[in-house]
């Protein structure tokens, strides 16, 4: 963990974070960032080249969690062919599998917040939280990203003095932490609303095809829907007793739903290279070890395996595939279990 923190010394690192605007300090591989047209770089480092090509020159990198301003999109001719697509930034062009498009839009702080919690989602690229150790020391803790989902219970003055929200983390047990309430929208119940349930739930049932990375959701005969995904990755060399990182084929059952889940090591951390991913929106698992479709903010790379045995995908298709299966759900339960839809892995 990082040293404590008093209000001078916090003042003094949230000048440096400057998240209340959602801006990033400046260095030599940082751009100065507009307000529209952001992308976010989501790995330890992403190359900026001087074609879209992974064969043309490096002009120079960007690193974690640097904000860059783009000025357009387009599938490059020179691929990769599952995933052509570029963005063309200040001098180059950097591919899109390790960036996420991002916006800064600050919220009214909400009110009643019950004791059984809101979901809210991030609405900055990122924002940092802190946690209360002792009565006065705050220290650092997870950095939530643009698009996760999180329980807030509560809410108090931060260590800046403004207004802070309390979230919930399933996770962990007596801890809480908080963060800046301005980053947070509650999620409309109408995101929890079940789709095409005037079909018959038996007739309902999903194919993820490891080979082709791509998921094809079915009413009877009839496509509902069908995307690219990405799968676990090939484990070739499991050590004895770790968890496989390849999806299981078979046939499964969806038998719990979270709308947000901590998932990785569950650290308490701030270090942003830490396999550590709170708030992962619309988790709907099928398969033993945790294994299920999930929003992803980290990478946008679908076509080709990535995760650690889930099921990757784009945040808007998980909450369909959330809200399209059964067990139901509702906007203020944590976790739904019950037998469900059918899922095959083939």
């Amino acid at each position: 963990m990082n040293s404590t923190l008093n209000r001078r010394d916090f003042l003094k690192f949230s000048a440096t974070m400057a998240f209340g605007a959602g801006v990033m300090p400046l260095s030599k591989s940082r751009l100065v960032v507009g307000f529209d047209q952001i992308i976010r770089v989501a790995a330890p480092s992403v190359s900026v080249y001087s074609q879209p090509s992974d064969e043309s020159s490096i002009q120079y990198q960007h690193y974690r969690d640097d904000l860059v301003n783009y000025y357009f999109e387009e599938n490059s001719p020179y691929g990769p062919g599952y995933n052509p697509h570029w963005y063309r930034v200040w001098g180059g062009y950097m591919h899109s599998a390790h960036l996420q498009k991002v916006s800064t839009v600050l919220n009214p702080i909400m009110d009643n917040i019950p004791e059984t919690g809101i979901l809210a989602e991030v609405t900055v690229p990122y924002t940092q939280t802190m946690w209360l150790k002792g009565k006065k020391n705050w220290e650092p803790l997870y950095r939530l990203y643009y698009q996760s989902l999180h329980w807030v219970d509560g809410k108090a003055e931060g260590p800046d003095g403004e207004v802070w929200y309390r979230i919930h983390d399933e996770a962990l047990d007596n801890i809480r932490y908080y963060a800046r309430a301005e980053h947070f929208r509650q999620v409309p119940y109408q995101m929890f609303a079940p789709i095409d349930s005037d079909f018959p739930d038996s007739k309902k049932r999903i194919e993820v095809n490891l080979a082709t990375q791509t998921l094809t959701a079915f009413r009877g005969n009839e496509i509902a829907l069908q995307t690219k995904i990405s799968s676990g990755l090939p484990d070739y060399s499991p050590k004895p007793g770790a968890i496989p990182t390849n999806t299981p084929k078979g046939e499964f059952k969806v038998y719990s739903k979270m709308p947000s889940k901590h998932m990785g090591d569950v650290k308490l951390t701030s270090d942003i290279e830490a396999y550590e991913l709170p708030g992962v929106p619309w988790s709907t698992f099928f398969a033993e070890h945790g294994v299920a479709f999930h929003g992803t903010y980290w990478h946008d790379n679908y076509g080709v395996p990535m995760s650690h045995g889930c099921v990757n995908m784009k945040v808007d298709e998980a909450n369909w595939i959330f809200r399209w299966t059964l067990p139901r759900t509702i906007g203020d339960k944590i976790e739904q279990t019950g037998s469900g839809t059918r899922v095959s892995v083939i």
